[in-house]
């Protein structure tokens, strides 16, 4: 035997033993860890989020109007404050003078907001946003990689998260089994504020509408130890200007309270964070401070001294899991606007069992159809034809393992079409050494003339094959794209297992002895 055919040989039995290796691995329930499945075949969670962008806008240009009155301030511009009209913000002012002074200030160090006078008697200018397309669609970017940021911390294998349109993010996440919580995580804007508490003014003075300009009432949920339902809500009366936000945050973990045994969320701040959170306690020792997340107050301690290196809590009787939540998304990032949920679908384990089993019957139904017709029409090749198409699927899961593909249904159609392909590859070339055969040349020379002469039209097929399959996972999304995956793979499998293995297999049996007739 040629010293080459052992190289060939040597070459088969390691790709094999790749694709097995990536394959054999399995978890307690018998899975194969490598091989994801998709959430048409596992169930899960599919969302479709509408994110409202204009409240970006409107959300981005408030906080920046709270920095220029504090700069304002700074510079000794005062104002009588500011309000919000529609997407803009109007601001008035005591005397024309001041207003003077206020729009040299914005001309100089904000250009990028747009200014108008609105009313020369009351003295008022409105304040909006230039390149508030810009903003509006780098709202819905930021929206999507801190929505991927919380997915990620979620642990889910192979998740789908991918913008479509102007406004819109689509979520799959497969073997998510509780809808609401995938909801409340990934839609939880997360906008952490710390107010001072107004200790001058009285709650129920407050509740009755003696609420000073400036001041805001907020509420604190309590909730019931035992059962954990909100049996009421204690208001506070705040300052509405915000001292520090959570843009500073660094980090947010879980701790347990090893007084009450109850978990707390510790955070950390940047650098500039902790400097200013130490300024903040500092200067205001013996005062209340407000710890509010998307609107809920969660606690309102006194500051007894200044405090610094960072850090800060958050507790409020959470549960285990909504702790590890809330320290999720913390950490990934507030939402830069409010989502809401368009579309929702779950689809049950059961169903995805279901299509796994379907696809299974198909394959083996398929698969027995193909060996019969080959083994009877091409007798002995037909029978190695009928391995190397048992080899290509074993290299296609191979390869989806290998490189942590996901497997969905479309996959599976895809899995049954390269069958087909592979099969259609092995035909071409025994109609052609038949062709040989019939033209008077012996064994070996029929095998060689007909691999030769089917080469080009096998690779023509297949290449183009290759191309739109590579299009479609370039430009397809979701299922297109798990289609083309395995379409993709199995154009190569067929490639390797149609030319190259059935070929060491003949020229072996071949080069071993004299033969005069082929089966075929």
């Amino acid at each position: 035997m040629p010293k080459v055919l052992y190289w060939k040989y040597a070459l088969i039995v390691a790709v094999i033993a790749g694709a097995l290796y990536y394959l054999v691995p399995q978890d307690e329930q018998g899975r194969l860890k490598n091989l994801h499945l998709g959430l048409d075949l596992q169930g899960g969670v599919h969302l479709l989020l509408g994110v409202a962008s204009d409240e970006a806008v409107t959300n981005h240009l408030s906080r920046q109007v709270d920095e220029i009155l504090s700069e304002a301030r700074e510079n000794k511009i005062y104002t009588l404050g500011a309000r919000q009209s529609g997407q803009r913000q109007e601001i008035t002012f005591a005397s024309p003078r001041e207003r003077e002074k206020f729009k040299e200030f914005i001309a100089r160090e904000y250009p990028a907001l747009l200014y108008s006078d609105l009313d020369d008697r009351h003295g008022a200018v409105s304040l909006d946003m230039k390149e508030a397309a810009r903003i509006k669609d780098k709202a819905v970017d930021q929206a999507l990689e801190i929505i991927r940021n919380r997915v990620d911390a979620l642990g889910v294998a192979e998740p789908t998260l991918q913008r479509q349109g102007k406004e819109r993010i689509l979520i799959q996440l497969p073997g998510m089994a509780d809808p609401e919580r995938a909801k409340q995580l990934i839609g939880r804007t997360a906008v952490l504020e710390f107010k001072m508490v107004d200790e001058s003014v009285s709650v129920a003075d407050a509740l009755a509408g003696k609420l000073p300009p400036g001041d805001e009432i907020l509420y604190e949920k309590v909730v019931d130890k035992v059962t954990g339902h909100i049996i009421d809500r204690k208001p506070y009366v705040l300052k509405r200007r915000v001292v520090l936000t959570g843009d500073l945050l660094t980090d947010a973990q879980v701790n347990i309270d090893q007084r009450y045994n109850e978990p707390y969320v510790s955070m950390q701040f940047s650098t500039l964070g902790a400097r200013k959170f130490a300024k903040l306690t500092a200067e205001n020792v013996g005062k209340r401070m407000a710890i509010i997340l998307d609107g809920n107050v969660y606690s309102a301690p006194v500051i007894r001294e200044r405090i610094g290196g960072g850090r800060a809590q958050i507790s409020g009787n959470f549960t285990m899991e909504e702790s590890q939540d809330l320290s999720i998304v913390l950490r990934a990032g507030a939402l830069p606007a409010r989502v809401e949920v368009l579309e929702e679908r779950t689809v049950g384990p059961s169903l995805g069992a279901d299509s796994i089993a379907a696809g299974k019957i198909s394959i083996v139904v398929g698969g027995i159809l193909v060996v019969i017709f080959m083994a009877i029409y091409y007798r002995l090749f037909g029978l190695v034809a009928d391995l190397a198409l048992a080899l290509n699927l074993l290299l296609i899961l191979g390869g989806l393992a290998a490189f942590g593909a996901t497997l969905t249904l479309p996959g599976i159609a895809g899995m049954i079409l390269t069958v087909g392909m592979a099969v259609d590859a092995n035909v071409i070339i025994f109609e052609r050494i038949r062709e040989e055969l019939r033209l008077g040349k012996s064994a070996h020379g029929a095998v060689e003339g007909g691999y030769a002469k089917a080469f080009s039209t096998i690779l023509d097929a297949n290449v183009t094959t290759l191309i739109a399959a590579l299009v479609l996972f370039q430009f397809g999304t979701g299922p297109v794209k798990g289609f083309a995956v395995t379409l993709s793979l199995g154009v190569i499998a067929s490639m390797f297992t149609a030319i190259f293995c059935t070929r060491a297999v003949y020229d072996g049996f071949l080069g071993s002895r004299e033969v005069k007739a082929l089966s075929i």
